[in-house]
């Protein structure tokens, strides 16, 4: 089974991150990245699919932040191929945009699955894994919890994922696209000793890449820190009556007769 799985950087929401001087986007040039969550997710799934059918993993990313670390670390963790897309811009493109990109890179590859993370906290304009599926022409399953080879040539088994935490089990006829929520196990520590050899012996494939033009679902007319309101007030005295001064806040905001 061969397998494409995306990688996307995203701002390391552990340090804060500054307003650009527009107002309307943040600045990326003061921001750290990491690999988005969901994506290392279903880099570990496809990796699992590979220890457990054989196949390769081909890595496809492109060419913004610190991606260069995720892709040593993809090729340490057993990734075959690398495939780094140039941007023309200085921020990566949005979904449907970034969907374009990402399946004018991998369908040169021919590969029976594509893995992309279901979610990014940094995506506004919609989803990439189902734009992504529709630019690929392929069918597509979301909020997937687990994949298994099938047991029919050609299938896989997925758990997807409903509200109110039920799982339903379903067989996915190849090629297709997958959003993974979570792999079937945590994504595995590689040392950074074999990081660091992968960057002796790997080379990325580089493709050149233009967003094409999308007139964005939804637009930021403003971003702001939020605005501090008035301090709470502690209640002392006993329950009753704290429950009394309760009541009578309710009341005076016409919450309670």
């Amino acid at each position: 089974m061969n397998i494409a799985v995306v990688l996307r950087q995203v701002p390391d929401l552990i340090e804060p991150l500054e307003i650009a001087p527009s107002g309307a986007a943040f600045d990326l040039g003061s921001a750290s990245f990491v690999v988005n969550e969901t994506d290392d997710h279903a880099l570990e799934q496809a990796l699992l699919l590979k220890e457990a059918c054989g196949g390769t993993v081909g890595i496809v990313a492109m060419d913004f932040g610190e991606v260069d670390n995720t892709l040593y670390a993809a090729a340490a963790k057993g990734a075959d191929r690398i495939l780094k897309v140039a941007l023309d811009q200085d921020v990566p493109p949005q979904p449907r945009a970034a969907a374009a990109l990402y399946a004018e890179a991998i369908k040169p590859l021919q590969v029976d699955l594509v893995l992309v993370g279901v979610q990014a906290h940094d995506e506004w304009d919609g989803g990439l894994s189902p734009f992504l599926a529709a630019a690929l022409g392929l069918p597509y399953l979301g909020v997937i919890r687990g994949v298994k080879p099938g047991s029919e040539p050609g299938t896989v088994i997925a758990c997807k994922e409903f509200p109110g935490a039920v799982m339903a089990r379903m067989r996915i006829k190849l090629p297709a696209v997958l959003g993974i929520l979570a792999a079937d196990q945590a994504p595995r520590y590689v040392p950074v000793s074999r990081i660091r050899a992968a960057m002796k012996s790997t080379a990325f494939e580089e493709r050149a890449a233009s967003a094409p033009r999308h007139e964005p679902l939804a637009s930021i007319s403003r971003l702001y820190l939020p605005e501090s309101g008035s301090h709470a007030e502690m209640l002392p005295g006993s329950v009753a009556e704290v429950a009394a001064r309760i009541t009578e806040i309710f009341a005076e905001r016409g919450l309670v007769k």
